[in-house]
Parts: structure tokens; C-alpha cells; sequence
């Protein structure tokens, strides 16, 4: 599928819009509902029984517990693992710092990217210029902290190992770290737009977005002006990993494969990045290797919808974030107004060959 312009070829590159070709995993990848009915609007309830408005991120923590950042109702919803879902933080009138359900999250403008730490605590970035970054604890308890600096034109949120928070700036081209200590810094970027590597402020971004940390304490920001998968080492060093720089979409290796938008990362325990991506009119789970090999989980790069069904007959309409909990991924699929799972199941494994043996009618093959 190809949308034709009568624009200057780097015109044309910049703004228009090519699905190019998909590879899907192979692992026997399913899709099915977690949680949510479909409707939007707000309720509490069992899996199917309930209603989002705009579901566009989600985490897990160390128990096993959702989270979703329900952003059209401006609150945070929890589910448990057996698909129960409450509501955790929001829908009150107190301003902040408060608690749980007392507390009212619209003051903040629209709630951009959510990451979750190893204590368990929510980090949120919201889209008050400049920023305000909320924390959560378990217990619900809610504040805001705010550096006075960092925009979330395009905000997403990750945590280290060591609980550093990073967050991108979509207007200031810069990557900012928040030490556990308190101290807010720019971790990458110079804050000139372009496409720079190199180390700590001496690199270039285009309107980064979202991010991932990986178990190594990489750092793995789509550059999304640039349509490029950045990798950012803990020293600081900053290395194009994945895309060609077109505005498509095209599985491949490396910098061959391309990237339209990226909504959202995550890192599994292998060293994986997940991908929820799409436009408007597509929409697709992706899969990038430690090589850097990218494949396509679910979902279609020339379609939105909903269906549910092996990887390459599934659609989503908005996949929009992306989380690892045993083993599956969790979708906050924001236009369908659901969350849904993609489990794998790999084909059985032959791990002894089988051999010959004779019998009354001659040689014939073991089964």
C-alpha cells in the first residue's frame, strides 16, 4: 500500500506514508481479550464486564498486578491477574499530593507515557508545559514533581535497575534522567534537532518519544522525527540501532527494517524490545532482537480493526502500549477500548531423530 505525493522526494519522505513488507514471528502467536467490553465509557468489573476510555499504556508489577493508563477518564485502573479491574488513582476532587480515588489526575493535562519501578511505584508524565512528573506509590499516595524544564510533546517513561527514571522531551529533543537522589539532569541530547551519535550531550534527537530500559540498563528511545530506533549506553553513548529513517513501516534487519510511530517499548528477559506501533490506519505488535532482527508479533501494517486469532489474522485499532507479564504481552489496545494478550505456543521440538527398525514387511521409518 502506497500513498502517491507530488512533493519533493525529502517533502515526501518526511510526511507521507508506506507499508513496505511484514514478517511474522513464528511461534504460533494468539491474540485474545483480557479485560474491557469494547464501549467506551468508565466501569469497574470482571475482564469483558468493564469500559475504558482510551486505555494507552500499561504495566505490571512485581505481583503480577496491571496497570492502565486510562487516559480518557483520567485515571489509573488496576487489574488483578485473574482480570478483576478497580480503580487505583483519580476520579476525586483533592489536589495533589493525596490519595488513591481522592485525588483528581485532570489538572495535569492529557497523561502521557507510565512506567513502573522496582519498588513498585508508577512514574507519569503528564502533558502540563512544562512537564509535571507524578509518582505513585503502592499505597496510592501521589505527587507531583516538576523540573521546570522538560515538555512531554511526545513524553514517555522508563526506570534502570537502579530506579533512575528517564524521560523523553518531545519539544526540547533531550533525554532527561531523575536520580534516585532527586536530581533532575540531562542524560542525552543537546538539544539541537537532528541525528547525531556520540556521548551524553553531544548527540543530536528529533522529537525522541518512547523509551525502554533494558536488564543491561540500556536505554532504547524511538526517535520519532528522525523515524529511528536510538540505543543509549549507561555511560552515555548514543548508537542508531534500527530504522532507515523512512515514514513506513517494513520488518528487516537492523537498519533496513523502517518505523512509522512508535507508541510505546518494552524490554523482555532476553533482551527483546517490544514494539506497539501504528498510524491512524494501522496498527501492529513488533518484535526487535538483541541482533536487531524485527519481526512482526500481531496486527497488520495496512490495517486497523479488531479481531482476535493467530498473529497475522489479528487486528488493533490503537495499539498503544505494551507490557511482558509471564511469559505473555499485554496490549492497551486505546480505539478498541480493551486490553488484550498475545500468548505464544511453539511447535513441538524434535530433540532425538527417530531411526530405522525392520520389521516383517521390511525397513520402515520410526514414527
Amino acid at each position: 500500500m502506497k500513498r502517491v505525493s507530488s512533493l519533493c522526494p525529502l517533502c515526501f519522505a518526511l510526511c507521507c506514508w508506506q507499508a513496505e513488507a511484514q514478517i511474522y514471528d513464528t511461534n504460533n502467536d494468539a491474540v485474545q481479550i483480557f479485560a474491557g467490553s469494547g464501549f467506551s465509557g468508565y466501569l469497574d468489573g470482571q475482564g469483558t464486564q468493564t469500559m475504558f476510555n482510551n486505555p494507552s499504556q500499561i504495566v505490571v508489577d512485581s505481583l503480577g498486578n496491571f496497570f492502565v493508563l486510562d487516559s480518557g477518564n483520567y485515571r489509573i485502573r488496576k487489574i488483578t491477574p485473574n482480570g478483576t479491574v478497580s480503580t487505583f488513582v483519580g476520579g476525586g476532587h483533592s489536589t495533589l499530593p493525596g490519595y488513591g480515588t481522592n485525588v483528581s489526575l485532570s489538572d495535569y493535562g492529557s497523561l502521557r507515557g507510565m512506567a513502573i519501578d522496582h519498588s513498585d511505584a508508577l512514574w507519569v508524565a503528564t502533558g502540563v508545559n512544562p512537564a509535571n512528573i507524578l509518582k505513585i506509590g503502592t499505597d496510592g499516595y501521589t505527587s507531583s514533581k516538576t523540573n521546570g524544564l522538560w515538555y512531554a510533546d511526545y513524553g514517555s517513561v522508563c526506570v534502570d535497575s537502579a530506579n533512575n527514571v528517564y524521560f523523553s522531551d518531545g519539544q526540547g529533543n533531550r533525554i532527561y534522567r531523575y536520580r534516585t537522589n532527586g536530581a533532575f539532569e540531562v542524560f542525552a541530547g543537546s538539544g539541537n534537532q537532528g541525528s547525531q551519535d556520540g556521548n551524553g550531550i553531544f548527540t543530536s534527537f528529533f522529537s525522541p518519544a518512547a523509551l525502554a530500559a533494558d536488564a543491561a540498563n540500556n536505554i532504547y528511545v524511538f526517535d520519532f522525527g528522525n523515524h529511528l530506533i536510538r540505543r543509549i549506553a549507561p555511560n552515555g553513548d548514543v548508537v542508531t540501532v534500527a530504522g532507515s529513517g523512512l515514514v513506513t513501516d517494513a520488518d528487516g534487519q537492523g537498519r533496513s527494517a523502517a518505523f512509522g510511530k512508535i507508541n510505546s517499548m518494552c524490554a523482555d528477559n532476553a533482551g527483546n524490545i517490544i514494539l506497539a506501533c501504528g498510524f491512524s490506519s494501522s496498527s501492529s505488535v513488533r518484535k526487535m532482537t538483541q541482533s536487531t532482527n524485527i519481526t512482526t508479533l500481531a496486527g497488520s501494517f495496512t490495517q486497523n480493526g479488531y479481531a482476535d486469532g493467530p498473529g497475522n489474522l489479528a487486528r488493533f485499532s490503537g495499539a498503544h502500549g505494551v507490557c511482558i507479564s509471564t511469559g505473555a504481552i499485554y496490549v492497551a489496545d486505546s480505539s478498541n477500548q480493551r486490553i488484550r494478550s498475545i500468548t505464544f505456543n511453539p511447535p513441538p521440538q524434535i530433540v532425538t531423530q527417530p531411526t530405522a527398525e525392520v520389521s516383517c514387511l521390511g525397513l520402515k521409518q520410526a514414527s
